[in-house]
């Protein structure tokens, strides 16, 4: 990579968390400004925030202005909750530092990654194509508002363990546990494909070693993992909010219906032997299909 190249990924890097930080300064503004119960104030400050930064993803012509939005809203909402109850017990800490690492790493993937705002997320391009003049009003709607939607169900069994008086237990550990396991999915899948694009430059090949030989979608597994840990975690304390688990639901829906058949149609326009892949490898879980009856 060319120095010029390098200077101008981290001109982009410095744009991209500033337009971060200033969102992040109006969603607390408009989450003090409102009255009501907790989730309302949260969702009013979170939408506010993803406003600003659908603003700027148009300014700046690239839609994956957004991308880091995912990993970056709960540590910013959660740590400010931590902060504004003052009450450091282990259940809310522990909770914030699960958190806190699967978001560090889910950054991490994504600064590893990042090819600068000169280019987009194929999946943002592929909707451009189809939507046209539409495709802002998408963009706000479909790749920025209803994600941060759906972070925001999937944290509010965390941010409610924080409001609420809960008091910690070894049932916790089990959900904490179950958080823990799906982030060091993730983190391992991410090692092992960043790994095999190293020494393979050419990107039609598949990765089938590791956890990528039995799973077609670790990362994937380990998301959806990662908010079923959480709800347990609170749950087990306040089974009288078990609704709250509709957001780990259609955090795992999403993966289901949309993100992995959208990945997997284009996973097999280019890469060699895909179907074979496919047929051999389940969908989600790491283990041999001869270990289960079930197949994806």
């Amino acid at each position: 990579m060319g120095l010029g190249i390098k200077k101008r990924k981290w001109i982009d890097y410095i744009v991209i968390l500033l337009c971060y930080v200033a969102a992040a300064w109006i969603g607390m503004i408009v989450f003090q400004k409102q009255s009501g119960d907790l989730w309302f104030k949260v969702l009013m400050g979170d939408m506010a925030a993803t406003f600003f930064i659908w603003i700027f993803s148009m300014l700046l012509q690239n839609a994956s202005l957004y991308d880091p939005y995912w990993s970056v809203q709960p540590i910013v909402i959660l740590s400010l909750l931590l902060l504004r109850q003052e009450r450091f017990d282990i259940g809310s800490v522990l909770i914030c530092m699960v958190i806190l690492f699967w978001g560090i790493r889910l950054t991490a993937n994504w600064f590893t990654t990042f090819d600068g705002l000169g280019s987009q997320d194929w999946r943002y391009d592929q909707l451009k194509a189809q939507t046209g003049r539409l495709f802002q009003v998408v963009n706000l709607i479909g790749i920025q508002l209803m994600p941060t939607f759906i972070v925001f169900l999937c944290i509010l069994p965390a941010a409610y363990y924080m409001e609420l008086d809960s008091s910690f237990s070894l049932k916790n550990i089990i959900g904490l546990t179950i958080s823990m396991v799906g982030a060091l999915i993730q983190l391992t899948a991410d090692v092992q494909m960043h790994n095999f694009r190293k020494r393979n430059a050419d990107r039609s090949k598949i990765i089938r070693s590791g956890l990528w030989k039995y799973s077609r979608h670790p990362n994937y597994l380990g998301e959806i993992l990662m908010w079923w840990g959480i709800y347990l975690t609170f749950v087990v304390v306040h089974v009288d909010y078990y609704y709250l688990g509709v957001g780990a639901i259609v955090n795992t829906l999403l993966f289901l219906l949309i993100s992995i058949p959208m990945a997997e149609k284009h996973l097999a326009s280019y890469k060699e032997g895909y179907e074979e892949y496919r047929n051999e490898t389940r969908k989600l879980l790491p283990v041999p299909k001869s270990f289960l009856i079930l197949k994806h």
